[in-house]
């Protein structure tokens, strides 16, 4: 299995956009920039035909080291979500994207 990169990415906007490699680079920093300032703040970032990343707030609770058995505190946290559209779905499993109106 492959990892598509930010350079793949940058150089896959020059290629489609037209953008120069600079520009194609400056506008994926933006757009990650712009992705990672939302969540900073707790927002929702929802992609249309992709998918949603969200914050949630996860409680203190207790675990339990798998080796030992011995209980330990978890502390609380801030953690990353992603939700994949439904299109984004069917893309993946190679099906046919859902129609509009659930039909």
């Amino acid at each position: 299995m492959e990892t598509l990169t930010r350079a793949q990415l940058a150089e896959a906007i020059y290629l489609e956009v037209g953008l120069s490699r600079t520009e194609s680079a400056a506008l994926l920093e933006a757009v990650l920039d712009r992705i990672a300032a939302a969540l900073g703040r707790g927002e929702t970032v929802k992609i249309a035909g992709f998918g949603t990343f969200a914050v949630r707030q996860k409680a203190q609770r207790i675990g339990r080291n798998p080796k030992t058995g011995v209980e330990v505190p978890i502390s609380a946290r801030k953690v990353l979500s992603f939700r994949a559209s439904q299109v984004l779905k069917a893309r993946i499993n190679q099906q046919p994207p859902p129609r509009a109106g659930g039909a």
